[in-house]
Formats: structure tokens, sequence, C-alpha cells
């Protein structure tokens, strides 16, 4: 009896995909778009990601066609203090994004900072980047300067260097220097490769130490430099296509040309 020949792999993207890098969404929170019944491909409504689309589908979301797809971009943000990272907040509080300039398109953040937390925090409108860069694969190294009340002494460090467990979390070894002392103070530098919610702040806990400021000054080769709370800085496309190994030919949204201002005589 003859074998069945393998079956071909659908053209196209899958709609999670396809939703992600037109800056929709990240994949994971597209995918919970389509369950939810909000997308139509072709004029019928679906309810499962597991389906392949063209350019040639017609596709929307909320009754709304589905924008085409960017270039990818990716921001640099200096976040202060106080702004929690979400699109919206129950509790009525200052977001990231109500805060951003407003000639920004719309972006989805890398990861997330928490509301006391300050400093770098990547913003891309790809969910395809977004996803890229927050696998635990990538390994990327995040590293903070954080300020701990008290008198610690370099011992104290010594179980989060060995990696520990806080109730029933487990946090893999962090790279800590302690840096100076200065009044009631400490500060020291720590590096992770990880980024579980409130990670620093917790492990601290558990070694009887209190975060009383943290701030991200790096994410992989991204740093936060000089860059001013509440700025917004984009990455330049050789530094994007470099770092994340994107296609040769990739090239970002072009900066809108500036009218030339006539000289007054």
């Amino acid at each position: 009896m003859a074998e069945k020949p393998p079956s071909k792999t659908p053209a196209g993207d899958r709609i999670a995909k396809v939703l992600a890098r037109a800056g929709l969404a990240s994949r994971r929170e597209a995918e919970k778009i389509v369950e939810a019944g909000r997308v139509t491909v072709n004029g019928k409504q679906i309810d499962s990601p597991a389906l392949n689309v063209t350019e040639a589908d017609k596709i929307t979301v909320d009754g709304k066609p589905l924008a085409a797809p960017e270039p990818p971009r990716l921001w640099l943000y200096h976040k202060p203090a106080g702004l929690v990272t979400t699109e919206r907040d129950e509790k009525g509080r200052e977001t990231v994004f109500a805060n951003l300039p407003e000639d920004m398109p719309r972006v989805v953040s890398v990861g997330r900072l928490d509301l006391n937390s300050e400093g770098l925090l990547l913003l891309t409108n790809d969910g395809e980047i977004k996803r890229r860069l927050e696998l635990p694969s990538t390994g990327w190294v995040r590293k903070y300067r954080v300020r701990l009340h008290g008198t610690p002494e370099d011992a104290d460090f010594e179980p989060l260097r060995r990696g520990l467990t806080v109730e029933g979390v487990k946090y893999q070894p962090m790279t800590i220097t302690l840096d100076r002392q200065q009044g009631a103070n400490a500060w020291a530098t720590v590096s992770l490769r990880e980024g579980k919610n409130r990670e620093i702040r917790r492990a601290m806990e558990a070694v009887n130490l209190t975060v009383n400021r943290l701030l991200r000054v790096s994410y992989g080769p991204f740093r936060l430099g000089d860059l001013k709370a509440g700025a917004v800085e984009e990455i330049k496309a050789r530094v994007l296509r470099d770092q994340l190994g994107l296609d040769p030919e990739f090239k970002p949204t072009p900066a809108p040309k500036k009218k030339p201002q006539r000289r007054r005589r």
C-alpha cells in the first residue's frame, strides 16, 4: 500500500504572528484576542490561532481592518518612578503609555518595571521583537543600580549569588557588587538574566535587606546612559539590525522630512 505524501505546510504565517507584526499586541496577547472571537479572516470569525494567513487574506480586529505591518522599531525609554507599565490601570494610576510623546506610534513594552522602579524600559512597535527580547533563551543580562537601607556586608549577598527560592519561586544566581555606603543607605550593582516580578526586591527581602530605590541601567546591549527621566530615544537601524540579527534588508520607518525654512532678508 502506497504511503501518503507528507502534507504541505500551509502558506503564510500564523495569525497571531501577523497581528503581532502589525503592532497590535505581543504574540501571546494576540492569541488571546483570536480566542476571544475578535478577529475575522475573509469575513469569517475565527477563535483558534492555529491558522495561517497570507497578504491576500482580509483581516479585521473588532470590526476594523488590520493595519499593514510597519518596519520593526525599538526605543529606549527612561521610566520615572510612579508609573505603571500597562495600557490601563484598574486603580487609576498613571501609566507609562499615557506619558509617552504624542508622536510615538502604538508600542508595547519589553518586560516591565514595577510602579516604584525606574530606569531603562525598551519599547517596540513589533510583537515579534518583544518576544525575541523576552525569551529566556536569549539570556540577556539586565543590570540595576540598587539602594538598600542599612549597612549590608558583602557576605550578606551570598545566598543571592548562589540562587534561592522564595515562597515557591526559584530565582537564578545574581551577580552582585557592593559599591559604597552613603549615610543610612548602601548602593549595590545587581545583574540577572531573568526578570521575574519584583525579583530583586523579593530576593533582597529574603536576606533581610530593604530596597528603597531600584534603577535599571541596561538590558542586554542597550544602555540607559544619560537619557533623562521621561525621555525616549530610538535605536538606530544598524544597531537594531546587528543586535537582533534582523534581515540585512531591514530599514526602519523613515523620519518625516522637515520643511526647509526660508531665511528672512
